[in-house]
């Protein structure tokens, strides 16, 4: 890995380019030729998908599929009878391990319920809190399966009250869902999956279609290409965040194990070729160590060649002189994914002002938040932490303002109104509260 000892350029390397202006990798620009017939960005492709599907529908989402995707499909939805069946063809100990993952998320949400917005009314003002009526998750695929996804997308949604849950996952190159994913929708209580995945899975969700039905909220992680589709049909529909590709920053002092930093940063990059994984520490023997165990480690994954394209182009080491500059540069950045492997880790959590997750020493890796620690691993990407939050139950809630006021309410605050009505030139306002004032005398 690459390592940065100069501040200026340590700065100048964390700065944040839009997704939009984003640096493709070639595979995918060649991907993108193949498939258009043209050399395009990711966002004109993305145009060019919502577009075919909010004029095409379901006959646009079988061709898409057929055309990106290279398979072919004669159906969108997977049946009931699929989903319920799937937990008998995966293995008891993935079972066990889904129902254990379910029920921490589960009992963390709920938790995060109690706290969330509740409904009130105080001498004739308040509010009044209710949940989103169909909520569209997405959930990755294709080359992998992310049944986590399920769990920590559908049930914050459930938890909130959500009364109809639709999901959208690529189909495997044999053109279903993998029967994990399903287990996962069946345990987490989603109503409907269907078969459709990338932009055009977002583009599907947010206008409808014959088969897909149109959603108020569309959550959940993606590429380029998902984040990208979301951000273009927010109004619309409402979306959770811009949740794009991966990205985690470890901070680390001298007592930090080099093994384990490396393994945090390789447990994003693997994720996708535009993974961002970068450690700043203020150890300059940590720094050489945790270069020499990232090499050593890429050569043990599976997906070494994916893993290795993220290190090379979006990783990054930054050696800085005290843990006080590393969390400052961290905060810069606001990762989605922060690791403290730090001497008394927690003490250092109250100078964290920006990043999605704050994962606290070294036996609570960003990887068990992933699976089962109990929150949500949908998270805020691109530098949105600095304004955005995890995926919860908040998410799945709109608030009301009530004003249900009284005859004295009406006269004492009436005249004031129609004052402010008149100043602006809404004279209609004024005359509204006039009436009401007149027929009271």
């Amino acid at each position: 890995m690459k390592i940065v000892r100069d501040l200026t350029a340590a700065r100048f390397l964390l700065r944040r380019t839009p997704l939009e202006a984003a640096s493709l990798p070639p595979s995918v620009s060649r991907r993108i030729s193949e498939v258009f017939g043209e050399d395009l960005t990711a966002g004109a492709a993305v145009d060019l998908i919502i577009d075919s599907v909010r004029t095409g529908g379901d006959a646009a989402l079988l061709t898409l599929a057929d055309k990106i995707d290279g398979i072919s499909l004669t159906h969108l939805e997977v049946s009931k009878d699929e989903i319920s069946q799937a937990r008998k063809r995966v293995s008891g100990d993935l079972v066990n391990a889904l129902k254990l993952a379910a029920k921490r998320v589960r009992s963390f949400h709920h938790k995060q319920k109690r706290h969330a917005a509740t409904s009130f009314s105080s001498a004739g003002l308040g509010q009044v809190v209710r949940p989103l009526e169909r909520v569209g998750i997405y959930v990755p695929g294709g080359t992998s399966s992310y049944p986590s996804t399920v769990l920590m997308t559908a049930i914050p949604a459930r938890v909130a009250g959500v009364q109809d849950i639709v999901m959208c996952t690529p189909p495997n190159k044999e053109g279903a869902v993998p029967a994990i994913t399903l287990a996962a929708a069946d345990i987490a209580g989603v109503d409907r999956v269907f078969m459709v995945g990338g932009a055009q899975a977002i583009a599907a969700m947010a206008f409808g279609t014959t088969t897909i039905p149109k959603v108020d909220k569309i959550c959940g992680p993606g590429n380029i290409f998902v984040t990208l589709a979301k951000k273009k049909v927010y109004g619309t529909v409402d979306i959770d965040g811009l949740q794009g590709p991966t990205e985690t920053v470890v901070v680390a002092d001298e007592t930090a194990n080099p093994a384990l930093c490396a393994a945090d940063l390789l447990a994003q990059a693997e994720h996708d070729p535009m993974s961002s994984a970068i450690l700043i520490t203020c150890s300059d023997a940590v720094a050489e160590a945790v270069s020499s165990e990232v090499d050593r480690q890429l050569a043990l994954l599976e997906r070494n060649r994916i893993a290795s394209e993220s290190i090379s182009k979006n990783g990054a080491i930054i050696v800085t002189e005290t843990v006080d500059q590393a969390l400052e540069l961290a905060n810069l950045y606001a990762p989605e994914h922060l690791c403290l492997l730090l001497k008394d880790a927690a003490s250092h959590v109250p100078k964290v002002r920006n990043a999605g997750g704050i994962f606290v020493g070294e036996v609570s890796p960003e990887a068990l938040g992933d699976y089962v620690a109990g929150p949500s691993h949908v998270m805020p990407t691109s530098g949105t932490a600095r304004f955005s939050s995890p995926l919860g139950v908040h998410h799945f809630l709109k608030v009301s303002s009530l004003v249900a006021l009284t005859e004295a309410d009406l006269k004492a605050l009436g005249p004031s109104a129609a004052a402010l009505a008149r100043a602006e030139g809404l004279t209609a306002h004024a005359r509204a509260v006039e009436q009401r004032l007149e027929r009271l005398l």
